[in-house]
């Protein structure tokens, strides 16, 4: 392992990328390996690139309603061996490097997702989450943090660019499989975690998933442009 490149998609950030960046940058502080962290901004309207330049790390603009075109472009730009996707509005405990560091050395394991917490928890939150536990459930994968090694990235085709949603559970699928068919598990860290916030929670109501069973179903369809710009792209931040 020679450099892990974390590549982080941004769309009016201002916000919370300060926290997910300093996360990054204590977890970084205790891996024995460079780290370079790509910030992908995305129709940004606030000060979401001036925050993140004064941490020192690369930027580049991609203005498409796609977030798998985003989290690719910044895969390209990378320059790392390994590489980490994570959302600008979740933060990493501060192992979280030395553990992907210590799966992949292991050589079992093609990569894999993580362990996630919510900021804040309360019984809609629950109840909603669980609206989309039998979808990872059905394909036995894990989301929320990405780490694999950029030839795996490469070798899958990276995330699907004909998805508007549910692009990271695509991906999960997808790389779980390459890895069987090379004798590599798909594996989760359960030795450190990210804290992902709840705005979406805090924007739409805590109910609001369970509620909606529909738009969950047409969210994990992908293809259904409507509900990804409704939920994702045109939200208000």
């Amino acid at each position: 392992m020679e450099k892990i490149s974390i590549i982080v998609p941004a769309h009016n950030e201002e916000q919370y990328i300060p926290k997910c960046l300093e996360s990054i940058r204590t977890a970084a502080s205790r891996v024995d390996v460079p780290v370079e962290v790509v910030v992908v901004l995305n129709r940004c309207t606030d000060r979401t690139e001036d925050v993140a330049r004064r941490y020192g790390v690369v930027t580049l603009q991609q203005d498409e309603k796609n977030l798998s075109r985003i989290r690719n472009a910044g895969a390209e730009a990378s320059t790392g061996d390994v590489l980490v996707t994570v959302d600008a509005d979740s933060w990493m405990s501060a192992n979280m490097l030395q553990e992907v560091k210590r799966h992949l050395l292991a050589g079992n394991y093609v990569g894999g997702g993580v362990l996630m917490k919510p900021e804040r928890i309360s019984i809609g939150i629950c109840v909603s989450l669980m609206m989309v536990v039998p979808y990872l459930l059905l394909g036995g994968v894990s989301a929320g943090m990405f780490w694999l090694y950029k030839r795996e990235f490469i070798a899958v085709g990276g995330f699907d660019e004909g998805l508007m949603s549910a692009e990271d559970y695509r991906f999960a699928r997808k790389l779980k499989r390459y890895g069987k068919q090379n004798g590599l598990k798909y594996g989760t860290i359960m030795t450190a975690h990210i804290v992902t916030s709840c705005r979406k929670f805090d924007q739409f109501g805590d109910w609001y998933l369970a509620r909606n069973p529909r738009l969950v179903k047409e969210i994990f369809k992908g293809t259904n442009r409507k509900a990804a710009d409704g939920f994702y792209y045109d939200v208000e931040r």
